[in-house]
């Protein structure tokens, strides 16, 4: 993962569960932010959770049932520290820190690295929402995963609705590329396809045997 190249996405996501976390005057960024702000960061895992009938609101319910906001002097801690990989990850990029220098729980550094993890064995070359929300199930201790599981939720069957909404098979080993984080491609056996993310939330694949019709295909896009 040269340069740990998330998705502007994944970055927006972040930047979410950050906001969450501060909004309950935590003074951690842990699992139940990061599920927060998938549900509110759209790409690839929303659109799997809602195919798989997940309700994003009634995920929101559900985490605010087991965690506790703080006080207004942010007094609500975890076991955290500052820095690590999802410290470095934010370094790169250059979002700096909000107003409460808040650090990752081991748990959501863990959840990062299963996200990159999968990505890896999914021979994908960036991390987008849809290995995050696989690293969130697999890391199986936090919140975050605890709420998806209680919602009928498993890893095998988040990869396979996310393998389907990429265009893919279970067994296929694809290469990832994006495109001004719009487009995602996967070749296979001189196969191409294209998952195009529609700026009005649809999800749409098509698949060329010929580069030259992707390529037009590209270029009649009006966005």
């Amino acid at each position: 993962m040269n340069g740990y190249n998330f998705t502007e996405r994944v970055r927006k996501v972040l930047m979410l569960a950050r906001e969450e976390a501060n909004k309950l005057n935590h003074e951690y960024v842990g699992t139940e932010h990061i599920l927060l702000g998938l549900c509110e960061g759209g790409g690839v895992a929303e659109h799997a959770l809602r195919s798989l009938g997940v309700d994003l609101v009634t995920v929101r319910a559900n985490v605010l049932q087991l965690v506790t906001p703080g006080d207004a002097n942010g007094k609500n801690t975890a076991e955290s520290a500052p820095g690590g990989i999802l410290g470095a990850i934010a370094d790169t990029f250059g979002v700096g820190r909000t107003k409460l220098d808040l650090p990752y729980t081991s748990r959501a550094k863990k959840t990062l690295e299963l996200a990159m993890s999968e990505a890896r064995e999914l021979n994908h070359s960036y991390v987008g929402t849809e290995h995050l929300l696989l690293g969130l199930i697999r890391e199986e201790r936090g919140i975050g995963a605890q709420v998806l599981t209680s919602m009928g939720m498993t890893v095998t069957g988040l990869r396979e609705e996310v393998l389907r909404l990429l265009g893919t098979e279970m067994s296929d080993k694809t290469q990832g590329a994006t495109f001004g984080g719009l487009v995602r491609v996967a070749d296979q056996q001189a196969a191409i396809t294209l998952v195009v993310e529609h700026p009005d939330g649809r999800i749409e694949a098509k698949k060329f045997h010929q580069t030259d019709e992707a390529v037009k295909f590209l270029n009649g896009l009006e966005y």
